[in-house]
């Protein structure tokens, strides 16, 4: 029997956060463009941020494929294709574990550097301040739900591809099925309730710079450069003037 408090959990709140992160987007772009940016710290502080942003970066973009495999691929297609549930569980904790695990670390280097550095921790607003927090939160969440569902078996195994994955499919297919949320075990309930809070909250952050990655840099032609005289032949430059003696002048009023 499906309560009106499961019914707002998982069917109202992550329509509204979808809502919010989607309008957000819109306005965030069109009100707040020259704001569309990751506040780069780079040159306050280079040998932390060196270690840390690749091993968040990394670790959190195969925690996303990864997602996009156990929420948005069916059981019965990943079977269809010969991979038994033996060993996608077996790819999905070891892979998961060891991007979770980077995912942490890096993240909790950045904050570290953040609270630390001093230039970088005046740099750092409210928002971000709240933007680390769910983000935090989530990640250790979901590492959390492998490692100890997987791994450790606390609890008894739960299935979340037969449970949350066909709630969250449900809610882009208009197919609701709330009770699926409301039977997970609770790691799994704070974790999907923080994440869409996070998702609320994504448009108004320094994470916005997700949308405006540099992908078209792969493609970019060539810049070629010209001199501005001296021949046609590409990379060739004239003597310097700085270099060249010139003749003393006197004002003209004094000849």
């Amino acid at each position: 029997m499906t309560s009106t408090a499961d019914v707002v959990l998982w069917v109202v709140v992550p329509y509204v956060c979808l809502a919010v992160f989607v309008l957000g987007h819109v306005w965030r772009y069109r009100y707040d463009r020259f704001g569309w940016t990751t506040r780069s710290s780079q040159l306050y502080e280079r040998r932390l941020l060196r270690w840390a942003s690749p091993m968040f970066h990394f670790g959190i973009l195969a925690v996303f494929l990864g997602h996009v495999m156990g929420l948005g691929i069916p059981k019965s297609w990943t079977e269809a294709v010969g991979m038994s549930e033996e060993v996608y569980h077996v790819l999905a904790v070891s892979i998961g574990a060891v991007a979770g695990f980077c995912t942490v670390v890096g993240l909790a280097l950045l904050i570290y550097r953040r609270r630390t550095v001093g230039p970088v921790f005046r740099a750092t607003t409210r928002m971000d301040k709240v933007m680390y927090l769910f983000l935090t939160v989530v990640i250790v969440l979901g590492l959390w739900n492998t490692v100890a569902g997987s791994v450790l078996n606390l609890g008894g195994h739960y299935d979340y591809r037969e449970g949350v994955s066909v709630w969250f499919r449900g809610i882009f297919r208009f197919d609701l099925h709330p009770e699926l949320m409301a039977a997970a075990p609770l790691g799994f309930q704070l974790h999907g309730m923080t994440a869409m809070l996070l998702f609320a909250l994504w448009p108004f952050t320094r994470l916005v710079h997700v949308f405006s990655a540099p992908v078209g840099y792969l493609w970019r032609p060539y810049v070629v450069y010209r001199s501005r005289g001296g021949g046609d032949r590409l990379g060739s430059r004239g003597t310097r003037p700085g270099w060249e003696r010139s003749e003393r002048r006197e004002p003209a009023g004094r000849r």
